[in-house]
């Protein structure tokens, strides 16, 4: 039996290392740190400067490789993917890298996001004789680049992507470069970074990665961030870069500062730990309440508590303990225990919850189910009431931008109203952070504005295809 989850789900983490002696194991460490960001698949391609090779396999990083599997992608160019599917095929034909030789040579690619208009492509592709082996939209790009009339890869890429609609981030890898590549809207992260040489005869190594967590495990500082429609290309000449797309209006995920990224990062030029605990302090603003102490839901609601805790002048205690060694199945006891798959993660502190007016915080509610067990517990444990804060507003649609979304019949912030979601959870009161909060929180401005469509239902992009982007293909993740 799955493990039953109720948060919205990032579809993946890409890493590229150029200019290293153990870039497959650079990769590794990177992907560690990314986990977070799919744990269903993962694959490392590298170079050693003449031909690729390619590991991948379904699980988690650390049970798909070891030194006997990394020792097979040996190379000083390297590329890195961890994925989580979306409602397409969950299975080892779209685990990632993709990695094909065609009429450009050997590539390949890893992708973060989701291409709205790749049925609309792919079909186009098929009637010209293209013949694909996976159901994801990431081999889309891969037979763009193949079909393109441009002589050079860098202009057959930068011709290919100009066909795409919606969100990616990507890195591709060749016998002797790395490419880097946002799509104009700028939708995912992607960021830069250097590896000192440390031998006079080295030269630095360049690094790029979802999330800047990942320099910090491997030892890279950060330098900026691959900007909107930019397209780097590191190879024996050095760094170039090249924009492929005119620039468009900014619309950068603004769910990546409430719950996906991991709060040591740096997304979109912002620290996260500072976005979330601006949530909290601006939630604690607009949605006091008269309480005893704040409780984070853990771990996503932690930073946000903290938030809400310093601001309202409420102490904050860990009254809900993770478990953080729950795998994706479990085994149930022929007698069902209430809310098992809950209490499987999560357990009460009840010396610290008995006789409390408890504030929850939590990132999110979207379908509602786990939020209602978490308040029943906390009240079996013993407290007197419970309040329920949400870090951002009421998720009312779906995402087409990479984001494992419910559809909207689904959630629960677009069928019913606040009071009566705080009735079907069975808190004493429920608040959600407002939009110009959030907005508020996240830092938006002039250099920095966000997508905010899982809250409005108003995209930044056409949409295409939407009722069958979902079924009939995976996204690139």
């Amino acid at each position: 039996m799955l493990i039953p989850s109720d948060k919205l789900r990032e579809e993946c983490g890409v890493v590229a290392i150029y200019g290293h002696p153990e870039a497959s194991k650079l990769a590794y460490l990177s992907l560690y740190a990314l986990q977070h960001r799919g744990q269903e698949s993962a694959g490392i391609a590298a170079s050693n400067g003449e031909r690729l090779q390619l590991h991948k396999a379904m699980g988690l990083v650390s049970d798909i490789f070891n030194a006997d599997a990394l020792a097979r992608v040996p190379g000083s160019l390297a590329i890195g993917h961890t994925r989580y599917s979306t409602t397409g095929d969950s299975a080892l034909l779209n685990a990632q890298p993709i990695m094909v030789e065609c009429n450009k040579g050997k590539i390949a690619l890893a992708h973060n996001g989701n291409i709205t208009n790749a049925l609309e492509v792919r079909a186009q592709l098929d009637q010209q004789g293209s013949i694909f082996q996976t159901t994801s939209d990431t081999e889309v790009i891969v037979h763009l680049i193949a079909r393109s009339r441009e002589q050079t890869l860098g202009d057959a890429m930068a011709d290919s992507l100009r066909r795409l609609e919606g969100a990616f981030s990507l890195v591709m890898l060749t016998p002797d470069r790395v490419f880097a590549v946002r799509d104009p809207r700028g939708f995912r992260p992607l960021v830069m970074g250097r590896i000192s040489g440390q031998a006079a005869h080295r030269a630095d190594t360049i690094v790029f990665a979802s999330e800047t967590c990942a320099f910090d495990l491997i030892g890279a500082t950060y330098e900026r961030e691959v900007k909107p429609g930019e397209l780097v290309i590191v190879g024996p000449e050095g760094v170039h870069s090249r924009f492929y797309s005119a620039q468009q209006p900014q619309s950068s995920c603004i769910f990546e500062h409430v719950y996906f990224s991991r709060p040591d990062s740096m997304v979109f030029g912002r620290a996260v730990q500072a976005s979330r605990d601006a949530m909290g302090r601006q939630l604690a603003l607009e949605s006091p309440v008269d309480a005893d102490i704040v409780v984070p839901v853990p771990d996503s609601g932690v930073t946000a508590a903290m938030g809400f805790s310093h601001e309202s002048g409420i102490p904050l205690q860990f009254g809900l303990i993770r478990n953080h060694y729950v795998g994706r199945t479990f085994i149930e006891p022929e007698q069902r225990v209430r809310d098992f798959g809950v209490k499987l993660k999560l357990n009460p502190v009840r010396h610290v919850l008995t006789g409390k007016r408890v504030v929850l915080i939590d990132d999110s509610i979207v379908r509602g189910t786990t939020s209602k067990k978490i308040v029943r517990m906390v009240r079996d444990a013993g407290a007197k009431e419970v309040h329920f804060r949400i870090s951002c507003p009421p998720t009312i649609s779906p995402c087409y931008y990479g984001v494992d979304t419910p559809s909207k019949n689904q959630l629960i912030g677009a069928n019913k109203s606040v009071d009566e979601i705080r009735e079907y959870i069975g808190a004493d009161s429920l608040a959600y952070l407002s939009l110009e909060g959030l907005r508020k929180a996240a830092g938006e401005g002039e250099e920095r504005v966000y997508c905010t469509g899982c809250y409005t239902g108003k995209y930044p992009t056409n949409i295409v295809d939407v009722e069958s982007i979902a079924p009939a293909m995976a996204t690139g993740d």
